[in-house]
């Protein structure tokens, strides 16, 4: 459910106001990155997930069957924590399950268990074989794949490239940055070409596809499954 405006426990000074922006921000609930729909106290520059501006007490995850995650305002006690989805660290919101000790990002414990627009279907899962198209390595965090099976992106792999482009993403909109941000992830492109040959409008509609499917992940990752926003998230992705 949607408001267009809402009190936060967590900015009880001014209301929040529903906003939607093509602008990258920094949540101040789970200290993650966002884009697209959100809150927003304009007086405070004070910006909120959708998940971590209107949290559920309590969700279950089918990828952890035996637990029940709880909401926390910060990380339950002492020790360091990471998200088990992602791989980064809590510093804000979590959804924490006591008796198993697994803690989940609010947009990563809401990440949608398939991302579909009718041509490119993507699926969720915990762990998958098949080497990440960014990385290269398995199982390290949650996976999209692709229905097909050609197309497999971490997680915690989407996680690090927003972070690694994160000032060149807040304060570069002009041609010169969009070019540099361009150049700083060959690697993405070059994974996503198959190593054996095949024809120039082959190996172009292989790179189109995985980029369109990258472009589904980041909007998820980012708390924004439903608004793909082609302006900044284009920038991240390269293309044959």
């Amino acid at each position: 459910m949607r408001y267009n405006e809402i009190s936060h426990f967590s900015h009880p000074q001014h209301i929040l106001k529903f906003e939607h922006t093509e602008i990258p921000f920094r949540c101040d609930g789970c200290r993650e990155v966002g884009i697209g729909s959100h809150y927003r106290c304009s007086f405070c520059d004070f910006d909120l997930h959708m998940h971590c501006a209107i949290p559920s007490l309590s969700i279950y995850h089918p990828f952890y069957t035996k637990c029940s995650f709880q909401f926390f305002s910060r990380p339950p006690g002492d020790i360091p924590r990471y998200c088990n989805a992602c791989e980064k660290d809590i510093t804000g919101f979590v959804y924490h399950c006591k008796s198993c000790g697994f803690d989940l990002h609010p947009c990563c414990a809401k990440l949608p268990m398939v991302l579909d627009d009718g041509e490119v279907k993507l699926y969720l899962y915990r762990k998958v074989r098949a080497p990440c198209h960014r990385c290269g390595r398995k199982g390290r965090s949650w996976s999209y794949r692709s229905g097909c099976k050609k197309y497999n992106l971490h997680v915690a792999c989407v996680r690090e490239m927003l972070v690694e482009n994160w000032h060149e993403l807040y304060f570069g909109h002009d041609k010169g940055s969009t070019r540099k941000l361009e150049t700083r992830i060959p690697s993405l492109k070059n994974t996503l070409e198959t190593p054996h040959k095949r024809s120039k409008g082959k190996v172009k509609k292989c790179c189109e596809m995985a980029g369109l499917a990258l472009q589904f992940v980041i909007s998820a990752v980012l708390g924004d499954p439903t608004a793909l926003i082609a302006g900044v998230i284009g920038s991240l992705m390269s293309r044959a």
